[in-house]
């Protein structure tokens, strides 16, 4: 596990930001999924432990926000501060479906800056394929 632990923790130091927040997204999503299970077991102890890591996450995404950036950090802002709410419903109420709508917004998040990630990953692509020796 110790192998795991350092090349993640490589791969976290040497990521691009739009790389770091699609791994937050990740990160968020499972452990939603994780304490959706959770819940369906009536392992509370558990779903509680997933939620809280869930915020926790989505409070890293939201103190990352650049509101010099424009109206985007705005809206992301608020949808943040929607998730974290809803999440403490689910926490408070023990309720899987609370979950999956937050789950289902997580993901189409995430699959916004998946798209993001993949232009910038292609760019660079196009960059490293310049002839610049003439």
């Amino acid at each position: 596990m110790q192998g795991h632990h350092v090349y993640k923790t490589n791969d976290i130091e040497t990521a691009s930001s739009i790389k770091l927040v699609v791994m937050l997204y990740s990160g968020a999503v499972r452990f939603t999924q994780l304490a959706i299970d959770a819940i369906n077991q009536k392992n509370y102890e558990k779903a509680n432990e997933n939620i809280i890591k869930t915020q926790n996450i989505v409070g890293e995404l939201l103190s990352s926000l650049n509101f010099e950036a424009g109206e985007i950090s705005n809206t992301l802002s608020q949808l943040y501060l929607y998730i974290h709410r809803r999440l403490l419903e689910a926490n408070l109420q023990k309720k899987s479906d609370i979950l999956q709508e937050v789950s289902e917004i997580l993901q189409n998040l995430k699959s916004a800056w998946d798209e993001l990630l993949n232009k910038e990953e292609n760019n660079t692509l196009e960059i490293k394929n310049i002839n610049i020796s003439g």
